[in-house]
């Protein structure tokens, strides 16, 4: 069975899809409880006044099928390099459904995103995933990205990040 594929700009009529994505991916990281965002937040995200970020779907048609299904989204914004004092983009999510996996849907999208940077002049392609997650771990190393294991990520949130902002000075 030979399927196609296509990569797209998200839609507005693509939230309530993307959202239910991020959960089932929540889900496979094991923190469906720390989903605390809503579709409309995500809608706000995408396309208010100042978007926050972007998205990406790819679309599956098997060579038979006359309509092209949803199979995989990847979701980004903008970073900034120091050291290159060019942007980058930072990939936060990537998911393809159990069903449309090893069908060359996450490849299309990373490679999707490659070409995005490289069009607009940005300097680098980063993400991050978790370390049991191995499928995805030796995917990415197929595709050739450096793992940056000296590099480690911290995160201030909720109670900690109300806790710092209220023990820095403000500046008038």
């Amino acid at each position: 069975m030979s399927t196609r594929l296509r990569i797209r700009d998200v839609r507005r009529e693509d939230v309530a899809l993307i959202f239910d994505w991020i959960v089932e991916l929540a889900e496979y990281e094991r923190s469906r409880e720390m989903v605390r965002g809503t579709p409309e937040l995500l809608e706000a995200a995408l396309f208010g006044p100042e978007p926050s970020a972007e998205a990406l779907i790819a679309e599956a048609r098997d060579h038979n099928a006359g309509s092209w299904q949803p199979a995989g989204f990847a979701l980004f914004h903008l970073t900034f390099s120091t050291w290159e004092c060019r942007p980058g983009i930072w990939l936060e999510d990537l998911y393809v459904p159990p069903e449309q996996r090893r069908a060359g849907v996450g490849g299309a999208l990373i490679s999707h995103l490659a070409r995005l940077t490289v069009a607009r002049g940005y300097t680098r392609l980063q993400w991050s995933a978790l370390d049991w997650n191995t499928p995805a771990l030796d995917f990415y190393t197929k595709l050739g990205a450096a793992r940056l294991d000296e590099w480690k990520v911290h995160r201030l949130d909720g109670a900690a990040l109300d806790d710092v902002a209220s023990r820095m000075p403000s500046r008038d």
